[in-house]
């Protein structure tokens, strides 16, 4: 598959999901690298008309989710996140955030990724961090 096959691929797995709800569209995807925005609009406002912090973790979750799905094999693997932290340094009122998550550690059992989140401007809003836990897919019965 190529980069342009690939993103569709991710984009339509988003279909009637918080993914699609919040708006989240894919805009790059590697091995170690996945880029995604996401719009600040009444989906992802809380209700002093700012970005939802609960929207950027979803937004961060959502990036290290699919890059560790890459990165596993997923006939035999599934991935689960185990913790996420975001720390909010800065308010956006409309338009749109970029969030970028790199690979921090690829474990056997666990992957660790930082994900930054951009407004417009390319002004970081916010740190995240997120860990999955890779597990065996059990066994149909």
């Amino acid at each position: 598959m190529d980069k342009s096959e690939v993103l569709t691929a991710i984009n339509a797995g988003n279909k009637n999901t918080l993914m699609e709800a919040l708006g989240i569209e894919f805009t790059e995807a590697s091995e170690g690298y996945v880029e995604a925005k996401m719009p600040v609009d009444f989906r992802t406002h809380q209700p002093m008309g700012l970005l939802h912090g609960g929207a950027t973790a979803a937004l961060a979750e959502t990036l290290g989710s699919v890059g560790s799905h890459m990165l596993i094999d997923r006939n035999t693997e599934a991935t689960v996140g185990i913790e996420i932290n975001a720390n909010h340094m800065k308010g956006v009122k409309s338009g749109w955030v970029t969030g970028k998550a790199q690979i921090q550690h690829k474990g056997r059992k666990l992957h660790v990724w930082n994900i930054d989140v951009y407004d417009e401007h390319e002004n970081k809003i916010a740190v995240c961090r997120l860990t999955n836990m890779i597990i065996q897919k059990s066994n149909p019965s």
